[in-house]
């Protein structure tokens, strides 16, 4: 058995790993290993369906230290006036020159893909190649770095949790773009399971592809609410609806009656968004998107809501209070999977441990890259701590004033330490504080959205004090 030393074992090589290491290497003179299950670096980017993109700008995506595309702002489409969202060949590949030129080329980190992690009873680490069985044992200096807290699934790694009748033809989105391969028996009907982001991924690239809408059925247990695209773009042209979006959202924590109300609110200021104004949504995972989308998916109006599918049969889908039946060579299409796993927040610094997860929501790669700056700059594990706050990961409705409050209150910290202030004005990943910055002193209507964003904020200790109780 080899042995290795090194001062930080990081497990997991997707965006959060990945961001973590790359500030890690600016900040420190560490030495860093990687592993990971997947044989190329980019986590569940790897398994993803590909006509699958980012939703947010790729201009805040990715580490500090590369650029992601060229902020291109996209002419036509359903992103039309935005700024370009990378698709998930684009991010794999960025992915890999990130590990080939920035951390490989630093000499300070060794990557080893297709390996497991395993961790004795007495703090030690071995690694194990999924193909010799080869283990090495891993002595950490400083930490072991944990980038798979959440637990990421797609639909190509997830197990549907209904039962699935011999004869029903069931696929994930990512068998979606080869259905040319079944000519001879093409659906006659498409069943989207999943009301979340990858079943609308998944319904625009149907009725993009031809797919007629009215050949489109669509289980959608609960509804969601949506982030409007607009209110993500950190450009000057959006200054409005990027603060002005985040004033209203304290605004509304500080007068709202309830989540309800708060979301009402953030609808009437255009920044929340919904498939169907009859209907309450009940759900919100940050899926962003824009009113182009929302626009094509309103084509789809034969939805079913009777709750979760509890079985599928060759010709029926069977719920708790319903058995519908569906035509012959219907294609049901499992977009279940719950991309992030939502586990209890537990402090990010631990002895000899860190446990990434997200304090500004919802950007992973930027919260592992202030989570690497911290560990590098910010005192002791009782001050790293205070300074990063896990955001609880919403699922109802009701579950979002408090993860809002937490999401601004860690950027009050942050805001009141000059050098965190700094990196992060200068930080790729952040993008809106630079937007701040860059505003001219001299623009009355700009300095306006400002004063009002710091007017909101002064209302927030008494907003906490309701909702966090």
């Amino acid at each position: 058995m080899a042995d290795i030393h090194t001062d930080y074992l990081i497990a997991g090589a997707g965006a959060v790993g990945l961001a973590f290491a790359d500030t890690l290497l600016t900040e420190t003179d560490a030495d860093i290993v990687i592993v990971d299950r997947h044989g190329l670096p980019g986590g569940h980017w790897n398994d993803a369906y590909p006509f699958v993109a980012l939703h947010q700008p790729s201009a805040f995506y990715g580490v500090n230290s590369m650029p992601l595309g060229s902020d291109r702002i996209d002419v036509g489409g359903l992103n039309d006036g935005f700024l370009e969202l990378a698709s998930g060949a684009e991010v794999s590949a960025y992915f890999q020159r990130v590990m080939r030129e920035r951390l490989l080329a630093s000499g300070r980190v060794r990557y080893f893909p297709l390996s497991e992690l395993e961790h004795g009873t007495d703090g030690s680490h071995r690694l194990r190649s999924l193909l010799s069985g080869h283990q090495t044992t891993v002595q950490v200096r400083r930490r072991l770095v944990d980038a798979t807290y959440y637990g990421t699934t797609v639909p190509s790694t997830h197990r549907p949790a209904f039962p699935v009748a011999e004869g029903a033809w069931l696929a994930t989105p990512n068998d979606l773009p080869q259905l040319w391969k079944h000519a001879d028996r093409l659906p006659s009907n498409f069943i989207l399971l999943g009301a979340g982001k990858t079943a609308m991924d998944a319904a625009v690239y149907l009725l993009q592809c031809g797919a007629p809408p009215d050949r489109i059925q669509w289980v959608r247990p609960r509804d969601s609410w949506m982030l409007n695209r607009r209110g993500t773009q950190p450009l000057m042209a959006f200054l409005e609806e990027v603060l002005g979006g985040q004033a209203l959202q304290m605004e509304a924590l500080t007068s709202a009656a309830d989540a309800d109300d708060w979301f009402d609110r953030l609808e009437q200021g255009g920044q929340m968004l919904r498939l169907d104004r009859a209907v309450r949504p009940t759900m919100f995972h940050y899926a962003t998107i824009s009113e182009g989308e929302i626009a094509l998916l309103q084509q789809i109006t034969r939805v079913l809501r009777h709750g979760p599918v509890k079985a599928i049969e060759s010709e029926a889908l069977v719920f708790a209070d319903a058995r519908i039946a569906v035509p012959p060579d219907s294609l049901f299409i499992d977009c279940t999977a719950r991309a992030v796993t939502r586990r209890p927040p537990v402090p990010v610094y631990q002895p000899q441990r860190i446990v990434l997860q997200m304090t500004r929501i919802p950007q992973p790669a930027f919260s592992a890259a202030l989570a690497a700056w911290l560990e590098a700059h910010g005192g002791d594990d009782a001050a790293r701590n205070a300074m990063s706050i896990p955001v609880p990961l919403p699922d109802s409705v009701r579950d979002v004033p408090r993860a809002a409050l937490v999401n601004l209150m860690n950027q009050g910290r942050w805001s009141q330490d000059a050098r965190l202030r700094a990196w992060i004005r200068a930080c790729r990943l952040d993008g809106f504080g630079k937007l701040i910055a860059s505003v001219d002193p001299a623009d009355a209507a700009k300095m306006a959205v400002l004063a009002r964003l710091r007017r909101a904020a002064e209302g927030l200790p008494a907003a906490a004090a309701r909702w966090m109780r």
